[in-house]
């Protein structure tokens, strides 16, 4: 065993989110009269991207971010509904979306056989990922979730992860692993908390400049092999 503590994201590495997240918005658009289609989901996908940017880079808060998104939403469509209400009843039908991606749950079967003590490191809405959390073959595989909301900070700083370190004082760089989709939260986080990083690329994109990458893998299955 090369890594005891295994810290997983979530979304888009243990959970299809853009399948869970479309579902949810279309139960939404008809809770809320909403005319659904592709391209209604596109413009919302495109606001609630750019305001989750913002909030990686620390430049807004998570409650105003998913409120903001259906603000700006409702208000590029000209039409009039509650943005609250609509970003109530999205989290609550997205907190009902379980979706594991390809080979997630065998792997993370095997790793826990293997004695390897595993946990979610997520930026996402804690009332949404506890629930998918409950509702997921995960629950009785991980340890515990660690959710920016509950942290007081958020992935890539540091602060998490020290948020982390507190409630694994076992963890060092020799035994944990990070690893994540997302080069600007998950594996900059793990550059910044000096710990290792596995990069899950699936889509093949490009590495950024000056991020340090231990492993890049672009099957699930592949960790079996690193961890």
């Amino acid at each position: 065993m090369n890594y005891k503590y295994l810290l997983f994201d979530a979304d888009d590495t243990l959970f299809d989110f853009p399948k869970a997240s479309s579902r949810a918005f279309e139960a939404m658009c008809r809770t809320h009269s909403i005319p659904y289609t592709p391209e209604v989901y596109r413009l919302y996908h495109e606001i609630n991207l750019e305001l989750w940017a913002a909030f990686d880079r620390g430049e807004a808060a998570k409650e105003f971010i998913t409120l903001e998104r259906y603000v700006r939403f409702l208000r590029a469509l000209g039409l009039e509904r509650d943005p609250a209400a609509c970003n109530r009843d999205y989290l609550a039908a997205l907190g009902e979306g379980v979706y594991p991606l390809p080979h997630a749950e065998e792997v993370c079967r095997e790793l826990k056989a293997r004695g390897h003590r595993m946990y979610l490191i997520t930026n996402a809405v804690a009332s949404v990922q506890r629930s998918r959390l409950r509702g997921s073959v995960f629950a009785e595989l991980f340890e515990a979730a660690f959710i920016s909301e509950e942290a007081g900070a958020a992935k890539p700083s540091q602060a998490y992860f020290d948020y982390v370190r507190r409630r694994l004082p076992e963890l060092t760089a020799e035994n944990a692993l990070v690893i994540g989709d997302s080069l600007s939260t998950d594996i900059q986080g793990a550059n910044n908390a000096g710990l290792p990083c596995c990069w899950f690329n699936p889509a093949g994109n490009r590495r950024q400049e000056g991020l340090r990458v231990d492993y890049e893998i672009k099957d699930l299955r592949t960790l079996l092999e690193i961890a």
